[in-house]
């Protein structure tokens, strides 16, 4: 694996930083490495020989879900005039599927709905992994 600088890995596309971790997987997996003089010699396994179960240990993860009616840019001097009553136009119309991120991460579509006196989200489709490698860059 070549020695990259910073700022070249800031300057990758998500690609080719893909391409990267992968390559770099690959030298790995399955290798011995050497430590100091009178350290045990440590392996990395090859990836069928890593447990398939440690999901189990996420599953209790807490992740940001952010629910996104809509987007709109503005001018800072419009901004620092808003006062309450104000109104922002969004891109979205009214009833149109709102987003549901992850992590900041698209991963489904909704519809908003209203339980009790609180909004909910009535998810109606979820993105699939090739339209989530898109959403990335």
């Amino acid at each position: 694996m070549e020695n990259l600088k910073p700022e070249e890995i800031n300057n990758m596309s998500p690609e080719e930083l893909q391409s990267l971790a992968d390559s770099s997987q690959e030298d790995v997996l399955g290798e011995e490495f050497q430590v100091e003089e009178g350290e045990e010699k440590i392996s990395i396994p090859y990836e069928e020989e890593l447990p398939k179960d440690n999901i189990e240990l996420l599953m209790d993860v807490e992740l940001d879900v952010i629910i996104e009616l809509g987007r709109t840019k503005m001018r800072i001097g419009d901004i620092l005039r808003l006062v309450p009553g104000a109104i922002i136009e969004l891109d979205k119309l009214a009833g149109e599927p709102v987003d549901v991120l992850v992590n900041n991460k698209p991963i489904a579509k909704g519809e908003v709905v209203v339980l009790d006196e609180n909004f909910g989200v009535r998810i109606t489709s979820i993105i699939n992994q090739e339209q989530r490698l898109k959403s990335l860059g």
